[in-house]
């Protein structure tokens, strides 16, 4: 009788405990998605678009400022001396875009890991006509940071307090836009984020080139309506607080952005870790996945650099990391493929006012 006694506690002991066990976590769990509420917004999901509120942005960059990153001077080039900027917008061939300098730019300086050479091409030569190589072996490695290239931040009580995603300055006739993946601005069913941060040119907490916020964020409904891995691009319309009339090209130069790419392609993709200060690089041919994804294999491209760039010919911009797994895995990056679809959001993005 005592053994039985004694085993029909423990088992309520131990049901007891389960039962507030789980019960601590889903009010964990529900906490987070009330912090999560607090810095997102439904915005048009039938046009796939949301208007920053102004009040909300100024705190996102504050609160970057105010922690992990700070204003400095840009160090080395003049600031705008990489990219394409001036350049016609872009259309499904190369029209519009310079000769590209493909040099690399170390604009934030600081004590992080100094950037290797991962077999990157020589200044002035198409990467199809030679001069360039995969990396050797196929790891992204730390790199230089770059002015057009930087971290995505969104400060707050949601679980992304530091940078979260990577993106990269695009040229546009306005010099104001970004491009970044889907799902880095858009949380699925909560709606836009309203705390996001660009920092470009980002290293070892130096904002060289300052901290801009969205005026705009646009993705396509397609993605909105069931999170579609073939529609995982984003494009920020952005301003620097407390500098109107400050145009981000200017300051930074640009990528041009190629549709319909001509695949296999010579390509590099960069990003910013989330667990590092400074972007890693890794070069290697970039492939078809399908016919709406593109895939660039090589390893330790982790979590924060969705959203970077994958770029041909230095500074011609082909993809962003995201698309199928997220964005890939432990040896394997993606992208939703740059067609018609991408264009004609990039073309309301650009356009919008």
């Amino acid at each position: 009788m005592f053994t039985r006694v004694r085993g029909r506690a423990v088992r309520v002991t131990l049901l007891f405990g389960v039962g507030c066990a789980v019960l601590i976590g889903c009010a964990g769990l529900l906490w987070r998605l009330h912090d999560m509420a607090a810095y997102v917004a439904d915005g048009d999901p039938a046009q796939g678009g949301y208007v920053q509120d102004a009040e909300s942005a100024d705190r996102a960059a504050a609160a970057v400022l105010a922690g992990p990153a700070r204003e400095v001077p840009p160090a080395g080039p003049a600031a705008g001396d990489t990219g394409t900027r001036g350049a016609s917008t872009p259309d499904a061939g190369t029209r519009g875009a310079s000769t590209p300098d493909t040099g690399t730019r170390d604009a934030g300086g600081g004590s992080g890991p100094a950037a290797r050479a991962t077999g990157g091409p020589p200044a002035v030569v198409p990467w199809r006509s030679g001069g360039w190589r995969p990396s050797d072996p196929l790891v992204a490695r730390p790199a230089a940071a770059e002015p057009a290239i930087g971290a995505l931040f969104s400060p707050g009580e949601d679980a992304d307090q530091d940078h979260h995603c990577s993106a990269s300055v695009v040229h546009s006739p306005g010099g104001d836009l970004v491009a970044t993946a889907a799902h880095c601005v858009y949380r699925g069913a909560l709606g836009f984020r309203t705390n996001l941060a660009f920092v470009p040119g980002y290293r070892d907490g130096a904002a060289p080139y300052g901290v801009w916020v969205p005026t705009r964020v646009d993705v396509d409904p397609r993605w909105i309506e069931d999170q579609d891995p073939d529609f995982d691009v984003a494009f920020l319309r952005v301003r620097r607080p407390g500098h109107p009339g400050e145009r981000l090209e200017e300051a930074t130069g640009a990528q041009t952005v190629r549709f319909g790419p001509e695949l296999p392609a010579p390509a590099r993709v960069v990003g910013y870790p989330n667990a590092t200060e400074y972007p890693v690089e890794c070069f290697n041919t970039a492939r078809a996945e399908g016919p709406a994804q593109l895939r660039l294999d090589c390893a330790d491209v982790p979590d924060g650099t969705s959203g970077g760039p994958v770029l041909t010919d230095a500074h011609t911009l082909i993809g962003v990391v995201g698309g199928r797994d997220g964005g890939g895995d432990e040896e394997t990056s993606y992208s939703s493929l740059f067609g018609d679809g991408v264009r004609a959001l990039y073309e309301r993005a650009a356009a919008a006012r």
